[in-house]
């Protein structure tokens, strides 16, 4: 197909093979954000003629930071930690975090984007040595990697309709969504914002979810 890269379908088809044949040591990771402090929109639960409103004017004053993100296929869990930026450093916590789900040594895969910060010498190094095989999604198909889906009941239950003082709080909030839902993974509103995330992804790429996009005639 022209303007895919070659290893396209060689990336897509690896993904599919650890999801289908080791899904209970397959994991997924990625980086969510940037989240910042200020007021944002969306639905939540209220008391009836109660409504929670957000200032329309604020100053953002606090910096960003990014929920590292990981994902455990086999047991439907979903952990990280929020970080105040991308990097090497921060991806080998993560995946260190991984490898400790699984400490017998065996193999793991972990599949994540081919940003920059998540293949380099280090990272590559540490992954051979510790038996971690990473499963890269080709460019700008963030809709193969499984934790995506899990980013948009994240999302509705700790961003819609909040307005944190500052990232301490934010961050504690985010914690409490993710104690709450591995505790309920199969929670109807949970399943239905992945639902919902899913077609996001599907309506924004013009893909079928998990497929690839039509040749060019």
């Amino acid at each position: 197909m022209e303007g895919v890269h070659p290893d396209y379908d060689a990336k897509l088809d690896r993904i599919e093979h650890v999801l289908d044949r080791f899904p209970d040591r397959t994991f997924a990771f990625d980086e969510f954000g940037p989240l910042g402090i200020r007021p944002n929109a969306g639905n939540c639960w209220a008391e009836r003629a109660q409504p929670d409103r957000l200032p329309a004017i604020y100053k953002r004053t606090h910096g960003v930071t990014y929920f590292h993100g990981c994902y455990s296929i086999g047991d439907d869990t979903l952990w990280g930690v929020n970080r105040r930026r991308k990097g090497t450093a921060n991806t080998l916590a993560a995946l260190r975090s991984i490898r400790a789900a699984r400490p017998d040594g065996a193999p793991i895969y972990v599949i994540l984007d081919n940003l920059s910060a998540h293949k380099g010498k280090k990272i590559l190094r540490w992954a051979t040595n510790n038996n971690v095989h990473l499963c890269f999604t080709p460019t700008n198909t963030s809709w193969a990697n499984p934790i995506e889906a899990h980013f948009g009941p994240l999302r509705q239950f700790t961003l819609a309709n909040s307005n944190h003082p500052n990232h301490a709080v934010q961050t504690r909030a985010l914690h409490a969504y993710l104690r709450w839902r591995n505790a309920n993974a199969r929670h109807p509103e949970v399943l239905a914002a992945q639902r919902k995330e899913r077609a996001r992804i599907r309506s924004e790429k013009g893909l079928r979810w998990g497929g690839r996009p039509a040749p060019v005639a």
